[in-house]
């Protein structure tokens, strides 16, 4: 069930992908199939394949339909967040409350590791857009990367991802993260390619580490590197490695708070620059609050790539957001 206080509504936080995507979190943090080396979220400290009602739908959609009435509409809806939304065994009734409330694009951000369940399946038709991830082509690589709870292989998570593909009325876009000396190697990738072709997604999107990663032996791939390892994959791909998204309006639609800002931080590592397209407010605003933050010791600077990015602290995540 909820906690009372804790907010599962974030952003919108900008998306080269999804526009403004209002992210909807659905499990408690950390709360996760997997434990990737390469999560912006840390390590993960509940690894399982236990499906339950982690958070109330009722209470997310109360909270949901108060943000949207406020008329900063966002372009998309992503349940995503803090963990594996499919563990919350409600998200097909949070899926179909949501399709009955409002008209806005609704997309799922999963690792599909559990898409194998007839039930997950069933849970997702109702979506517009799933996204889900697959990072390794071969047990071992699954094992090293994905870190995955025991009970998952990769073959299961392959044959799920498959078969939700093949039946899902929406579009499935296949997210294939890919790492330096690992997976980002022709032969591995290779292998990746293969399986990409097997799932017959509408579009590949190819990712490598941009945020800071869980462990600091996670390294991205250059962006020559990864224009190479595009042409081995199979239909649609595009390239997804995050830069500073400029391109995004930035309406000033209302006075962030500073709890905005930590919301979207407790899920995200954010630039200044993040934090002003997401919550339409100016990049002086953002800065502010960031140091508000900063001398409460509720948030951290983290250099990656020459780029600043702000994260909520392991205290302040561990709170409850």
């Amino acid at each position: 069930m909820s906690t009372p206080g804790v907010r599962h509504i974030y952003g919108p936080v900008p998306s080269r992908r999804l526009g403004r995507s209002l992210g909807i979190d659905l499990v408690p943090f950390k709360t996760c199939t997997y434990d990737c080396v390469y999560c912006q979220l840390g390590r993960t400290t509940n690894k399982t394949v236990d499906r339950r009602e982690y958070i109330a739908v009722d209470a997310v959609m109360e909270e949901l339909e108060r943000n949207l009435a406020a008329g900063d509409l966002p372009d998309t809806l992503t349940l995503a967040g803090s963990g594996e939304p499919t563990l919350n065994a409600g998200i097909g009734d949070l899926i179909e409350g949501i399709k009955g409330m409002t008209d806005i694009p609704l997309a799922v951000l999963t690792n599909g590791s559990l898409l194998w369940m007839d039930d997950v399946q069933d849970a997702l038709m109702a979506a517009d857009l799933v996204l889900p991830s697959l990072d390794a082509g071969d047990e071992d690589s699954f094992r090293y990367v994905n870190r995955p709870h025991e009970d998952i292989s990769l073959e299961r998570v392959v044959e799920g991802i498959g078969a939700f593909t093949r039946s899902f009325p929406g579009e499935v876009w296949l997210e294939v993260f890919l790492l330096a000396g690992v997976t980002g190697i022709t032969p591995e990738a290779r292998k990746i390619a293969a399986l990409a072709e097997r799932i017959g997604p509408a579009r590949v999107h190819l990712n490598t580490v941009s945020r800071p990663p869980a462990e600091e032996f996670a390294f991205p791939l250059s962006a020559d590197r990864m224009l190479d390892l595009k042409r081995l994959f199979p239909g649609r791909v595009d390239l997804i490695g995050e830069t500073e998204i400029h391109g995004l309006p930035i309406p000033v639609l209302r006075d962030a708070r500073v709890e905005d800002i930590l919301e979207m931080l407790g899920r995200r590592p954010c630039t200044i620059l993040d934090l002003a397209n997401g919550l339409g407010i100016p990049a002086s605003e953002a800065l502010k609050h960031l140091d508000v933050l900063m001398v409460a010791g509720k948030v951290d600077p983290v250099a990656v790539g020459g780029r600043i990015f702000y994260t909520a602290t392991r205290k302040e995540k561990a709170s409850g957001r």
